[in-house]
């Protein structure tokens, strides 16, 4: 006979272990099947190890410009075998800490492949081969997302790569191709710029970060070609060749046709979802787009099924996950949770400079039939971001000419992404533009960017 659960959860990233934890608070009895390491992608391949390497690399910056601050440093340089280890042993510990936490909250870990069976239940397949019936109240569906492939470039893991080997390789390049200019492609980007590898970045659309305001696109552009990197906007990798030592990357610019060398070509053109072969199928759940098609709290079209995170349409993000988890299981747990607002969803992303943002775009806000106040404050009028060494970047706000809503706050600088939690709280809560210019930011502060920022749409700016 199957074992029973209340719930179970296929997938153990940031949507299926907190989804997991929140379900095991309420009183269920749960299970978590999972084919590799506990904590998915975001902590054992994406979210963590990354930040840990820009941390490296962010190091390295600081001690290669030591004299800046007055302090003087001889033959510093780069131990890439050294920065891999050491976020290797960063992403271990943290999915180590989720076992703790499964131990702590008496969740069941099962080890396999999970897929939907009928009559409410999940067949896991392990390592060996050997079958497992489980059954459950309920299911949840959180099996996330993998590297994108265009036919272009076809990942052969050697010389095409995808973002999980550009944290293990086996040494470091000199040259480096990156396909796509979304938080994977600039994070990696500045990784490998910031310690010596020469890097051509091939964006298809006409801007980096193309989800971005255009003013902060721009800003990351010239400062990644400040700092000695090829950036090209509107052009595309027709062809690599790999049949050589290296790669041979063709590419179709606004210019014409140019031919690239290089050591490495990284794929980071998005993800794409992990939907085959769980059952769908089977229990005819339906999918658009490769998307599962769930309602405002998750459910399928069948009843007890439920899917998160990235398999379903929004944003492909570990918060946005986790969140989706918890307002899950509360409806499941018959609480009456609000609906996620995905206009106030935060994005950031970890290169240097970093990039913060919720809401809506200039651009975006104008073709949505806003009256606009718009405000600007560099990161070069602020005395803290003086002081620190990092006076590249600004904060931009957005808000609602007749009402003053904020529509939008968009930041490039140093540490922003501590930053946009301020925006995102102020969305939530319905708070106004002279609400937060009356709002005493500390001093000095980055924050107060914020607060400047504000005070420039309604033009009462003091330091500028």
């Amino acid at each position: 006979m199957a074992s029973q659960y209340d719930l179970i959860v296929i997938g153990s990233g940031p949507g299926g272990y907190v989804a997991a934890i929140r379900a095991s608070q309420l009183g269920m009895k749960v299970g978590v099947v999972e084919r590799a390491e506990l904590g998915g992608v975001c902590l054992n391949w994406g979210c963590i190890p990354t930040k840990a390497l820009l941390k490296s690399a962010q190091v390295f910056e600081y001690i290669s410009h030591a004299e800046d601050y007055g302090i003087s440093v001889k033959d510093a340089k780069a131990d890439f075998a050294g920065m891999v280890k050491r976020s290797r042993d960063v992403a271990n510990g943290m999915s180590k800490g989720i076992q703790f936490l499964f131990r702590k909250n008496k969740i069941d870990h099962i080890a396999g492949f999970g897929k939907l069976v009928r009559g409410k239940q999940v067949e896991v397949t392990d390592d060996a081969g050997k079958k497992t019936t489980l059954a459950a109240k309920n299911i949840i569906l959180a099996t996330g997302g993998r590297s994108k492939e265009l036919p272009s470039i076809p990942i052969d893991g050697k010389k095409i790569i995808g973002y999980r080997k550009a944290m293990t390789l086996d040494k470091q390049p000199k040259k480096m191709v990156i396909v796509g200019s979304g938080a994977i492609g600039v994070e990696f980007a500045y990784f490998y710029n910031s310690i010596g590898t020469e890097i051509t970045l091939v964006e298809f659309l006409p801007n980096v970060v193309p989800v971005e305001d255009e003013d902060v696109s721009a800003a990351l552009a010239r400062n990644f070609k400040k700092n000695g990197m090829k950036v090209l906007t509107s052009s595309e990798v027709t062809k690599v060749d790999t049949s050589g030592k290296g790669c041979k990357v063709t590419i179709k610019t606004k210019k014409g046709e140019e031919q690239v060398d290089c050591d490495i070509v990284l794929s980071a053109v998005g993800v794409t979802t992990n939907i085959e072969n769980i059952g769908l199928e089977t229990l005819g759940i339906k999918t658009e787009k490769d998307k599962v098609v769930v309602d405002d709290y998750y459910k399928t079209n069948v009843d007890g099924i439920y899917a998160i995170g990235d398999i379903v349409h929004g944003p492909a993000l570990a918060h946005v996950a986790s969140a989706e988890g918890i307002i899950c299981v509360e409806k499941i747990a018959g609480q009456n949770p609000q609906p996620l607002d995905y206009n106030n969803i935060p994005g950031c992303t970890y290169c240097s400079p970093e990039i913060a943002s919720v809401g809506y775009t200039e651009k975006a806000a104008k073709e949505a039939g806003y009256e606009l106040k718009v405000g600007k404050f560099p990161f070069t009028a602020s005395g803290k971001a003086k002081a620190a060494g990092a006076p590249d970047g600004f904060v931009k706000v957005i808000f609602d000419a007749k009402y003053g809503e904020w529509l939008g706050c968009h930041m490039i600088g140093a540490n922003v992404t501590e930053m946009i939690a301020e925006a995102v709280a102020a969305r939530k809560l319905e708070t106004t533009g002279h609400e937060i210019i009356k709002s005493v930011h500390p001093h000095p502060t980055m924050s107060e960017a914020v607060m400047e920022a504000t005070a420039a749409a309604y033009d009462e700016v003091i330091h500028l």
